[in-house]
């Protein structure tokens, strides 16, 4: 990746004067506060015969400057990109204010940005990287080739639900890798507390086809006739239930592919209806931008966007990916977690973890990462709210308690199954 500058926002000279985190940014596109039907608007969106891609590419027209995101450290093809320092030198306010821009790109503007150096021990990542290569080898010896996502299956490597096997394959590199705070920062900034962390690993292989121009869940996922049955709020709503991301695990140079994004076009009201026109098709592919990414860098962007994986053009190399799909505690996941054998694999680590730091930074990060953050839904006859509370307890809490007051694996496990049984109906 390129750095473009060095970026210093721990020194508080650097900062720019606080911005109210509602007030948009200088192009607010009409279709984020104005798609919501009005006395004479349809609930549903128009057929897609109605649809225009000359308002998609008006939209996406548009150009992001440094004046509009003050804090990346600069912009590659409209692509805002943010070098990060240690996390633990930002102060709260530091991190609130870089919370505001990301939220602000995501949804007012190019919805996309990228964090170079998410993570910078490359031992660790090449360390995750044999564990993804040992799970690929048992799965191929045992099944048979998978499908894929917008693209053709068995030309690829595919690992769904690569978080829950990571963490019993492998309960240490699992820990340092989810621990990382700029995940959890990057992830409440678009969701808010609560979110549940699935991923999937992507393997494209020398010769790799490109995915086709598409949205994402929810509404992506959705055949263009089950999506038209929607009215225009769900449409609008969708985007803000998933956060979708990348971490590259290898150099990830043009050759190879990187995602190909349309900056702006989450903002089209109709997108989850065009994506499948083949006009819209054709202006993605003429209009597409794409940056390279170096190993460590993470790639975050709304769900909305119009996007693709490239292909693989290289000679020799393997674009390895780690696809992130976090989802808001409001939503639901596309694939399922369960927490109870994954903490009963991590516990011991987890536990030294906060012996030796406490609630860190990285700490809070893993338990956001690991346990259920939202405790609906559930049988409240059974699982009452707590004292002075609203709400009954979430995973994430049981486990909170569990690693101040010291509880071994077994008496962790069987808190942990305990709430499962009082949620059951």
């Amino acid at each position: 990746m390129h750095r473009g500058g060095s970026w210093q926002l721990h020194k508080k000279e650097a900062l720019p004067p606080p911005r109210d985190e509602l007030q948009p940014l200088r192009h607010t596109p009409r279709t984020t506060f104005e798609m919501l039907p009005k006395a004479a608007t349809s609930r549903l969106l128009p057929a897609s015969s109605t649809l225009s891609v000359q308002t998609l590419a008006a939209i996406c027209s548009r150009k992001a400057t440094k004046a509009d995101y003050p804090l990346a450290s600069s912009i590659a093809n409209n692509i805002p990109i943010y070098d990060l320092p240690k996390f633990s030198g930002l102060s709260p306010s530091q991190r609130s204010e870089l919370q505001n821009e990301w939220y602000q790109v995501l949804l007012h503007g190019p919805g996309v940005f990228v964090t170079a150096g998410l993570y910078r021990d490359k031992a660790l990542l090449d360390e995750v990287n044999g564990v993804y290569a040992s799970i690929i080898e048992a799965e191929k010896r045992n099944a048979a080739a998978k499908g894929d996502h917008f693209a053709a299956g068995g030309k690829n490597d595919r690992i769904w639900n690569s978080f829950s096997k990571h963490a019993l394959a492998d309960p240490k590199s699992f820990v340092a890798y989810y621990s990382n705070p700029y995940l959890a920062l990057v992830s409440s900034s678009w969701l808010g507390p609560g979110y549940r962390v699935t991923a999937q690993v992507n393997n494209v292989k020398p010769g790799g086809s490109p995915q086709e121009c598409h949205r994402d869940y929810h509404l992506g996922f959705q055949s263009q006739a089950a999506a038209a049955q929607f009215p225009r709020a769900a449409h609008l709503s969708s985007q803000f239930l998933t956060l979708q991301g990348g971490v590259a695990h290898v150099d990830v140079p043009l050759e190879t592919g990187p995602t190909r994004l349309l900056p702006y076009s989450q903002t089209y009201e109709e997108g989850y209806m065009a994506w499948r026109e083949a006009e819209f098709k054709a202006y993605f592919e003429a209009n597409y931008v794409t940056v390279p990414m170096g190993q460590g860098d993470g790639l975050f962007f709304n769900p909305a966007l119009f996007h693709a994986a490239g292909a693989n053009s290289s000679a020799d190399v393997n674009r390895m990916v780690n696809l992130l799909q976090i989802s808001s505690a409001f939503g639901k996941t596309m694939e399922t977690i369960e927490t109870a054998p994954v903490v009963e694999r991590c516990w011991e680590e987890m536990g030294r973890m906060y012996g030796e730091q406490g609630w860190s930074d990285e700490v809070e990060a893993l338990l956001g990462a690991v346990g259920e953050g939202y405790p609906f839904p559930t049988n409240l006859d059974k699982n009452q709210p707590e004292p002075d509370e609203l709400t009954p307890p979430s995973e994430q809490s049981v486990l909170r308690k569990a690693l101040k007051n010291g509880l071994s694996k077994d008496e962790v496990m069987e808190a942990l199954r305990s709430l499962q049984a009082k949620s059951r109906a």
